[in-house]
């Protein structure tokens, strides 16, 4: 990443942003924006943040994407989708496991 570009974040979607309470159902976006998601993406873009949403949801067609765009400006936010893993210096996921070892990670699982 050069100096002068952003610093990016990517945030997964579902349980992050899109509060996701009944889970895949028919793959439609149904649900309100978890509480505070919204405006502390705009508070890290005010910062000075690139935010990208990085969702596996994405994989599912350019028709996914385009209802994920549609639902963020909603909800006041135009900012990248996509399911490839960018370079960012963090990745904000409800179901990721911070790494540190592989001793730790193995306790976590066995």
């Amino acid at each position: 990443m050069k100096l002068k570009e952003k610093k990016r974040i990517s945030i997964d979607f579902d349980r992050v942003i899109h509060k996701y309470s009944k889970g895949f159902s028919d793959g439609t976006i149904y649900d309100e924006p978890i509480e505070g998601a919204i405006e502390s993406i705009k508070q890290l873009e005010k910062a000075g943040f690139e935010v990208v949403i990085l969702t596996c949801k994405s994989e599912l067609g350019e028709n996914r994407n385009q209802a994920i765009r549609k639902w963020l400006k909603k909800h006041g936010l135009n900012i990248k989708v996509t399911f490839t893993k960018l370079p960012s210096i963090a990745y904000i996921d409800d179901r990721a496991i911070r790494f540190t070892n592989w001793r730790d990670i193995l306790s976590y699982f066995i």
